[in-house]
């Protein structure tokens, strides 16, 4: 069996972007809670549908590390229907492994509504409960867990089991919206297994229960949850790394012209960081690695069209402005 460096874990899905041409955007005082407006009751106008298939949080990270040289594969789950084959046909012309997909008879495969206005999206969400289940699986050297429909607490009990059994696999935790929902109570034994956790400021705010803004304690407060390296992005602010000793601070690497569309820059940092790390890169160099691929995905429409090989990656580290410099805070 393939040795395996990345296993990512989480669901799949169809995004089927709209891009709208008759909308606007509301935003309250502090810019921070914005709402999308179309007019109710009318025939609403767009210009296109592009339909990106075998995305998500997880299946993008395993896109994005098998294109930085990894060996990367995809437990994921959906159904046998047409849409659930295109996804699978697409991983595996990404070259990601598709041994631990299951198929489930009679299941539709997710597919969400992506509203495209301006590089900014909404996205209307439907996760098919399946029963998840994790397969047999030799001792990969990461797993990458990410964004899980509501039924799968048990399943994150399975995984927790798994780490503790299997201390040589490194769990990277990039949580997901209904993972944010069950709160750190039911998931705090997954914390403890946690070696990379990633969330973005507000998520952060969110998890700890806080209006603390100070991003240091922030970063401290992720850590005493269990993880031994908190990573917050925060926006055109950069990114942050803490080890439990010294933090560091990223700038954004600057976009050639303004983005295209926004989905997959979080999944493209935290996979790109995760996979430096697999290759043998210091917590530094690896900070230094995400906001490049990020950038890189935001001047394409889905979240991996834009992902890069370790050449390019490489190549555009190596071209950076000489503003883009790591800072240690600590």
């Amino acid at each position: 069996m393939e040795k395996l460096d990345f296993v990512a874990i989480g669901d799949i899905t169809t995004d089927a972007f709209i891009k709208l041409k008759d909308a606007k955007v509301h935003c309250k005082v502090n810019h921070n809670d914005c709402e999308l407006c179309v007019r109710f009751g009318d025939k609403v106008p767009y210009e296109s549908v592009t339909e990106v298939r075998a995305v998500g949080n997880s299946p993008n990270a395993a896109v994005s590390a098998h294109r930085l040289g990894l060996n990367s594969a995809l437990i994921t789950n959906l159904g046998d229907d047409e849409n659930g084959e295109k996804c699978i046909n697409k991983l595996k012309e990404e070259g990601v492994n598709c041994d631990y997909i299951s198929v489930h008879e009679n299941k539709e495969t997710n597919y969400h509504y992506v509203l495209w206005y301006e590089a900014e999206r909404t996205i209307l969400v439907k996760h098919h409960e399946y029963e998840y289940k994790l397969p047999e699986l030799s001792a990969p050297k990461w797993l990458y867990l990410s964004s899980l429909g509501e039924n799968s607490l048990p399943y994150h009990n399975e995984i927790e089991e798994y780490l503790r059994k299997n201390p040589e696999t490194k769990l990277a935790f990039q949580p997901g919206t209904f993972q944010m929902k069950l709160g750190y109570e039911k998931l705090k034994s997954l914390y403890k297994e946690t070696e990379l956790f990633f969330c973005n400021k507000e998520e952060a705010q969110r998890i700890l229960n806080t209006d603390e803004s100070d991003i240091k304690n922030l970063l401290g407060g992720i850590c005493e949850l269990g993880p031994k390296i908190s990573i917050i992005t925060d926006g055109r602010d950069g990114a942050y790394a803490f080890d439990g000793n010294e933090i560091w601070h990223t700038p954004m690497y600057p976009d050639p012209k303004a983005p295209v569309d926004r989905t997959g820059a979080g999944d493209s940092f935290a996979s790109t960081f995760t996979a430096a790390l697999a290759l043998g890169k210091t917590i530094p160099e690896a900070l230094s690695w995400g906001p490049i691929n990020s950038m890189s995905v935001v001047q394409h429409v889905g979240a991996q069209e834009g992902l890069l090989t370790l050449d390019k990656l490489e190549d555009l580290l190596a071209k950076a402005p000489t503003d883009y410099k790591l800072t240690q805070i600590t």
